[in-house]
């Protein structure tokens, strides 16, 4: 028997279509009106191809004649006959899920979309806020995002000393974005030096060599304290802090200069302007004064642009400007830029407050004033105790102010 054959009841009248089977050699039948009668398999007969009346075994058999010859085609079989019968329908039928194609592995892979212009590597390291709207207090989650035709290779790395250990390694596919990790404020001094290495490449057809892309970043972690740092993009519905890594084949982030070969640099520097100064007879004490000054004073450490001499008749030298103070400003406004200035004005202040007669010379550049007349404000509401004037012109240009201390 197989579900669709035609039955009759041995027991009683009618009959119906096989339509399932249930355990203990149920036979679920299925009359006329639609109703599914549960059935001993022993309890029903097939009966012949074409047949119309279910009370008739098999075709050819007048209906005034069939009780008999049904009987005994009946009686012809065994239980057990009809039961193998059963048995082995149920197997073909479970055979048949078995090989039910929607069980198999989807093996296909939709070939790789390209876009114009996507030839050109691009690619970026974002932080998404999980929560923006309780920006001190939320996790984020970390993006890699290829913006280009090519598939990525990549391994991030982060610094501990003079060491890196492998944060994170895989493949982000072309023009997608791959999640990296969710990191928390706890993790933030662990990122603020990551070292991120990128190998392109195309599958499945010719492509042009780019470059290894080997970057340093630095992950300024104020920045994740502030909602006005997460701006608009094209990548995210939701405001995130983007650091690019190489935008249209031009590495944004180059690695890190090593400060010794900076020194190196530097003291040429000043040594070609002594050179340049003795040959048109200018006076020496004009010319690349802030090199030389750090050239001289023995100082061989910290930020070169900063002469912290001891002595009160030599002054302590701060260079404000954003670029002698700030690794990176991608992601800074203004505001937060002019905010990191007044800082370190402060601590600068802060640190030589005990030192009286110190004289300190803040270099903010002339400009619009903007970065002036906020130190102004400083010492004229804060810092009244201490004396302040325009620095030596000869010595610092217009744009320097002395406070003495």
């Amino acid at each position: 028997m197989k579900i669709g054959d035609k039955v009759r009841f041995l027991s009683t009248t009618g009959g119906g279509k096989i339509a399932g089977f249930q355990k203990g050699n149920i036979v679920l039948v299925e009359d006329e009106d639609g109703f599914q009668i549960p059935t001993l398999a022993s309890e029903v007969v097939l009966i012949a191809e074409g047949a119309d009346d279910y009370n008739m075994f098999k075709a050819g058999v007048k209906p005034g004649e069939g009780g008999a010859e049904a009987k005994k085609h009946a009686e012809g079989r065994s239980v057990r006959s009809i039961m193998n019968d059963v048995e082995s329908d149920a197997e073909d039928i479970n055979d048949a899920f078995e090989d039910d194609p929607s069980d198999k592995e989807i093996s296909f892979k939709a070939p790789v979309e390209e876009r114009k212009g996507g030839d050109r590597l691009s690619a970026y390291l974002a932080f998404v806020p999980v929560d923006p709207t309780v920006i001190t207090n939320t996790r984020f989650e970390v993006y890699l995002i290829n913006d280009s035709n090519y598939y990525f290779h990549y391994v991030i790395l982060q610094a501990e000393g003079q060491a890196w250990t492998m944060r994170n390694e895989g493949e982000v596919e072309p023009n997608t974005k791959l999640f990296i990790e969710e990191i928390g404020r706890e993790n933030l001094e662990e990122i603020q030096r990551l070292g991120i290495q990128m190998l392109s490449y195309k599958r499945d057809k010719s492509f042009i060599i780019k470059p290894l892309i080997d970057v340093q970043l630095r992950i300024d972690g104020v920045k994740f304290y502030k909602l006005h740092t997460f701006q608009t993009n094209q990548f995210f519905e939701q405001n995130a802090l983007i650091y690019p890594i190489v935008v249209n084949d031009e590495v944004t982030r180059p690695l890190v200069i090593d400060a010794k070969t900076l020194k190196r640099q530097m003291y040429a520097d000043g040594k070609q302007s002594e050179s340049k100064s003795a040959d048109s007879g200018m006076n020496k004490e004009r010319v690349d004064s802030y090199v030389r000054r750090y050239e001289n004073s023995g100082h061989k450490s910290g930020n070169p642009f900063v002469n912290s001499h001891k002595g009160n008749n030599v002054p302590v030298v701060y260079d404000l400007h954003a670029d002698a103070i700030l690794e990176t400003t991608q992601g800074m406004s203004s505001a937060d830029i002019l905010q990191y200035q007044i800082d370190t004005f402060h601590k600068a202040i802060a640190e030589h407050q005990k030192n009286k007669g110190t004289k300190i010379i803040f270099i903010h550049g002339k400009g619009e004033g903007v970065l002036r007349r906020a130190i102004i404000h400083e010492l004229t509401y804060r810092y009244k105790q201490y004396k302040y004037q325009d620095a030596s012109f000869q010595e610092y240009g217009f744009g320097a102010t002395q406070v003495t201390i």
